[in-house]
């Protein structure tokens, strides 16, 4: 996901089509602006006016937006100072319950599933369009949300976002069964079937592209999907969702919940009317979802959980791209991702070296207001998570790990926090064992590579890993042995909509993205038909 591994994505073709309005003011709005070596001067400036309105704050429930059942709202934050950006309609059981029925009525009886694929795909494609369109409106509002470099959401993600929807509308023509043969007179065919009714739960800190790794194939599989926001970032996926609409979508088929974990959350966990769930989020409520589903109708659960990742970097690694590439893969989206390279693991020969240009690169770092120019790290995303953070670095401190830079909150407004590295980490210690989520580089010393393996599969997690080394043989034998779902060599968070992601252990269960991905959406049913005197079989 860091932007230089989506180049491609962000093509000039695609970027002259983007919101004229919105680029001139960036252009505007940046153009007095120098960007600084040093970090942390931008947080305490005058925030950035937001080049964007917030439209769309009720549920999306059968193609109309409507306030909660109950008339409740909440308050969603700016997390560049911690002020409300607006009032949210609140969803409970209620609300939950009516777009569980609009999505079994789309299935059941509208015309989404029985429509041919291909016109499925060209809506899915029209929608891809229009995002193209409104690419740096939805990037405003992404990063006002969630407090992620402007630059970030508009030359990235959100041309992902729109990459994802193309790749998915490219296979819902392209979804079909096979013909089996038999030990007798019998014609066997199978048939892929849409699974009914998707629930999908998606987290704050990717909240449009995660939407678009759980949507997209589902949609393109022919279900229909009640999804939950999450309660810091509801905005991006009601917007983005009026834009489906717009598309040609029909009314049922998506529908938008914002609410709180515990009420709609749990709601549309236990649905009976939910055929499948899909959730992003932390290992501990990844358990209470697979509990929930349980104990209602048996649904299917796919889960993409945390992670606590490892980068090796062998003896024989080029340092200073070893150096860069821990950087980007520890502190990209302000440390909050789940496959972030959180425990850097270096070679002692090169360990001083490492932790050297490590620190100096932490300290080059520029945090500042997201929406401006060469910023390369925003707020944290809200004030539990900011003081979660602070009472880790606290415990890194307090464990006797050295404190190479950063460690202290920016300013007095807003959740900023200065770039953190750790030196002389042991695996014992908190920082070396939780998910922190959060811009702290833990540095810690190995010796051979048989040592490494153990240590570095020696969690409860298992998403992601990363390699640095010139040597083949090395390369092979660590990404054989990790215990993890991806293994990124010589590079990091290099993200494709074909290439599938998710986890061993504690970290998930099911792939996103790519051709595995459909089959979570997907019933198989074999059909057999008796053959009367059949020329061949």
């Amino acid at each position: 996901m860091a932007t230089r591994i989506l180049h491609s994505v962000a093509s000039s073709a695609s970027a002259s089509r983007r919101c004229l309005v919105l680029r001139r003011w960036w252009v505007r709005g940046i153009s007095g602006i120098r960007e600084s070596a040093a970090a942390a001067s931008a947080a305490a400036e005058e925030p950035v006016t937001p080049p964007v309105q917030v439209d769309h704050t009720q549920l999306l429930i059968d193609g109309q937006f409507v306030d909660a059942a109950s008339g409740k709202t909440f308050p969603t934050f700016d997390p560049r100072t911690g002020d409300a950006i607006a009032y949210v309609a609140e969803g409970d059981g209620q609300d939950v319950d009516r777009a569980v029925s609009a999505a079994r009525r789309a299935f059941d009886e509208g015309p989404w599933p029985k429509m041919t694929a291909y016109e499925r795909s060209r809506i899915i494609l029209r929608f891809a369009d229009l995002l193209e369109k409104h690419n740096d409106e939805v990037a405003a509002l992404e990063t006002w949300n969630n407090g992620k470099p402007y630059e970030q959401a508009a030359n990235v993600e959100v041309p992902m976002v729109t990459r994802i929807f193309r790749y998915y509308a490219g296979w819902a023509d392209k979804i079909h069964g096979l013909t089996v043969p038999s030990d007798g007179p019998y014609h066997v065919q199978t048939l892929h079937e849409p699974i009914g009714v998707a629930g999908q739960i998606i987290p704050w800190n990717f909240p449009l592209l995660i939407y678009s790794w759980k949507v997209g194939p589902a949609l393109a599989c022919g279900n229909t999907v009640v999804l939950k926001t999450a309660e810091q970032t509801p905005l991006s996926a009601l917007f983005v969702s009026r834009l489906f609409h717009e598309a040609g979508l029909p009314p049922g088929v998506l529908n938008i919940i914002s609410g709180y974990g515990p009420t709609a959350g749990a709601a549309l966990c236990s649905h009976m009317g939910v055929d499948k769930l899909a959730f992003t989020g932390s290992s501990s409520t990844g358990k209470i979802v697979m509990g929930l589903a349980a104990q209602s109708n048996l649904k299917p659960v796919t889960l993409e959980l945390g992670g606590k990742s490892p980068f090796i970097v062998c003896k024989d690694a080029n340092i200073d791209e070893a150096v860069e590439t821990a950087h980007s893969a520890l502190f990209f989206n302000q440390g909050q991702c789940c496959c972030a390279g959180s425990r850097t693991f270096v070679h002692e020969s090169i360990y001083d070296e490492f932790v050297e240009k490590a620190k100096a690169r932490a300290l080059k770092r520029i945090v500042g207001d997201p929406f401006k120019r060469g910023v390369e790290q925003g707020p944290q995303i809200d004030s539990t998570q900011f003081e979660k953070i602070l009472k880790y670095i606290k415990s890194g401190i307090d464990s006797g790990a050295t404190l190479e830079s950063g460690g202290q909150r920016i300013g007095s407004i807003g959740y900023y926090i200065q770039p953190t590295v750790f030196s002389n980490v042991q695996d014992n210690m908190l920082i070396a064992k939780d998910e922190i989520f959060g811009p702290v580089q833990t540095i810690l010393k190995f010796k051979d590579l048989e040592e490494v393996i153990e240590r570095a599969n020696a969690t409860s997690f298992g998403l992601a890993a990363g390699v640095f080394t010139q040597n083949l043989d090395t390369a092979n034998t660590l990404m054989r042995a990790l215990r993890v779902g991806t293994v990124w060599i010589n590079c990091y968070d290099v993200f494709d909509a074909a290439i599938p992601f998710g986890g061993y252990k504690m970290s998930g269960q099911g792939r996103v993205r790519g051709i595995y991905s459909l089959s979570n959406y997907l019933q198989i049913k074999a059909a057999v038909t008796s053959l009367k005197n059949p020329a061949w079989l």
